[in-house]
């Protein structure tokens, strides 16, 4: 048996373990969404629908988020902070009344001790500084440099302009090396497709 949760599909977006994901909600089911949180567990699993469309397929990982700061509106609309707490898997999607998806899953583990080499970390920052410089991002190496490797990483997959199916990959690594490898790669696959084509336009 797995863990019942309640989801907010979203694509283009991911949450991981030990990060924060600020969260406008302002369309009633998630309004609902929200509120049955704050009764029960506080506890809202992000994921991203396969396609941007209403009732699409889900993808199989996501992340359980629990929310922290939180600002109620007079009007219904809430502005909240997730705090990632664990990935999971979905098992299946449960037959429900309520406005909001939900479904049975399976929480995955992490190995929160995991560190880089100094090789793979002189190779993310290195292929780091060369995509901040194409795509003209303004960044405080001086404070990147003291981050540790997990915040760092995690941190960059978060927010990185990718698509939402490589966002997706990101958020399914199960090693913080593969994450780190995996960035690369799509660091210098973006990095290089936009230089080539004024056209490609990142999100």
């Amino acid at each position: 048996m797995g863990t019942r949760l309640s989801i907010f599909p979203l694509p283009g977006v991911i949450l991981l373990p030990g990060l924060q994901l600020p969260l406008h909600i302002f369309e009633p089911r998630y309004r609902a969404l929200v509120s049955d949180a704050l009764i029960r567990d506080r506890r809202i699993a992000m994921i991203q629908p396969q396609r941007p469309v209403e009732g699409a397929p889900l993808y199989r990982v996501g992340c359980v988020g629990r929310i922290g700061d939180i600002e109620a509106m007079d009007d219904g609309r809430y502005n909240l902070v997730l705090e990632g707490e664990a990935r999971f898997r979905i098992l299946r999607e449960l037959e429900v009344t309520t406005a909001f998806r939900q479904v049975e899953a399976e929480l995955l583990s992490e190995d929160n001790d995991a560190v880089l080499s100094a090789v793979e970390r002189a190779g993310f920052e290195r292929e780091a500084r060369r995509f901040a410089k194409r795509q003209g991002y303004s960044v405080d190496w001086e404070s990147v440099t003291r981050l540790d490797d997990r915040s760092l990483i995690d941190g960059v997959a978060q927010i990185a302009p990718f698509d939402p199916a490589s966002k997706q990959a990101l958020l399914e690594a199960d090693s913080i090396n593969q994450r780190c490898e995996l960035l690369i790669q799509l660091m210098q696959f973006y990095g290089n497709r936009d230089a080539d084509d004024d056209r490609v336009t990142l999100q």
